[in-house]
């Protein structure tokens, strides 16, 4: 019954504005990679694929969309 009442279904997953805890390097993310993500100043791994929602190691400073 609820199905029916969202009229148009947005999806979960967010591109994150990511700034790396060893250089402070910022960097744009999927929420949901599948792909495991590096840093392109200091090579240190910033998101882990998990499976679903990807384990972001670092601070997330912005949600963009």
């Amino acid at each position: 019954m609820n199905k029916f009442r969202i009229l148009i279904p947005e999806p979960n997953s967010k591109y994150l504005r990511v700034k790396c805890s060893q250089c402070g390097y910022e960097q744009t993310v999927f929420s949901n990679s599948t792909f495991p993500v590096r840093c392109l100043s200091c090579g240190s791994q910033l998101v882990f694929a998990k499976g679903g929602k990807a384990k972001i190691n670092g601070d997330i400073l912005k949600v963009l969309g």
